[in-house]
């Protein structure tokens, strides 16, 4: 059973009490396999980036054996070329029900890996990880597009899907800054991995028709903030631009327009990246609207829509909590989780010249 002192440090009045946090990481807790393994919940499937937001948040939870079990998991089955399946049943290796190989899913090992070495100090666990991270950020280079942007996706028959998502793609960019920074760590400077940082970070900056146009979808909106492509007046310029669009006051975010649906990560997603651009007051706000979707079992229900009243999905995932204990970590000052998202001392890549 988690402490009370583990989840003091995810109390934030109005959000969370150190008893509705420890409930809430009870929940996280309850629904990981023996094996380290992360689903969404019991019966659902793992997909290995909402697996590592999950382990994350146990981190900030103080839960640090079992966050290190689900990077185990993450290494001990990860694939020859250095991914991981989209989804396995019920998080079982054995049962990929998807076999894609989505590239922002493989690179956010990197994010989990340094964000727990930050927790712990531990660097036996950066060493053991560093091959993992490693080859999944060469698998996610080998579809990186003359451009700069990431390929999505390879296919189950190995067919690489060269169009590019932006949210995935700052995912990305935020995975490589950690990935960089591990190599700093390590006294192994990676220079084609920094060249790889610069020119995605200046196609997100300067080239949004080099991705496919998803502009409906919120995260589109926040994710350069939250992945750190943007910071400062262009950081703020983009949240205001689509503030009214996606924010609806008193509930949340929606996670699509026009459709009348909130939901918990889109809103746990953005309050973290209003605190990166220093609106920590806003960020509190969007916490708070969000506590509509907190259950009795402490986890939180993936959406509502509003215009019917109605939670819907009816179902209460491990990476919505773990969005949201993170948001909290970094309002209360955890230093791992205001290193990780806050991005000050991440390396920047190498901006090129031109183009």
């Amino acid at each position: 059973m988690t402490s009370p002192e583990r989840t003091e440090r995810l109390v934030l009045p109005g959000v969370l009490t150190a008893a509705e946090a420890r409930l809430t990481v009870e929940g996280i807790l309850a629904s990981q396999r023996e094996d380290g393994a992360i689903p969404w919940f019991r019966g659902h499937h793992l997909d290995p980036w909402d697996h590592v937001e999950a382990a994350m948040a146990l981190d900030a939870a103080g839960e640090h054996d079992r966050a290190e079990a689900g990077y185990r998991w993450l290494a001990t089955h990860q694939l020859p070329d250095g991914s991981w399946y989209a989804a396995y049943a019920d998080g079982d290796a054995a049962a990929p029900t998807d076999r894609t190989r989505e590239t922002n899913f493989c690179a956010y090992v990197a994010v989990g890996v340094w964000h727990h070495y930050l927790s712990t100090g531990d660097d036996a666990f950066a060493d053991r990880m560093w091959p993992m991270v490693s080859a999944a950020v060469e698998f996610v280079l080998r579809l990186q597009q003359p451009g700069g942007q990431i390929g999505w996706k390879r296919d189950a028959d190995g067919t690489t899907c060269d169009e590019a998502l932006l949210t995935g793609s700052c995912s990305v960019y935020q995975a490589l800054r950690c990935a960089l920074a591990l190599a700093e760590h390590r006294e192994e400077p990676q220079p084609d991995w920094e060249l790889a940082a610069g020119w995605l970070g200046h196609a997100i900056r300067r080239h949004p028709e080099r991705f496919l146009d998803k502009s409906r979808y919120s995260m589109d909106w926040y994710y350069p903030v939250l992945g750190g492509a943007l910071r400062g007046p262009a950081a703020k310029e983009r949240i205001e631009e689509g503030w009214d669009r996606f924010v609806v006051p008193g509930l949340g975010v929606r996670c699509v327009t026009p459709n009348p649906w909130v939901t918990g990560g889109e809103s746990a997603e953005l309050a973290l990246a209003l605190w990166a651009t220093g609106e920590s007051d806003h960020a509190l706000d969007i916490l708070r609207w969000m506590q509509h979707l907190r259950a009795e079992d402490g986890m939180y229900w993936t959406g509502y829509v509003f215009e019917d009243e109605a939670v819907w999905p009816e179902e209460r995932t491990t990476w919505t909590a773990g969005a949201l204990l993170l948001a909290v970590a970094a309002l209360g000052g955890d230093d791992a989780t205001v290193q990780v998202f806050g991005g000050e001392g991440l390396p920047q890549g190498l901006e090129p010249d031109c183009c």
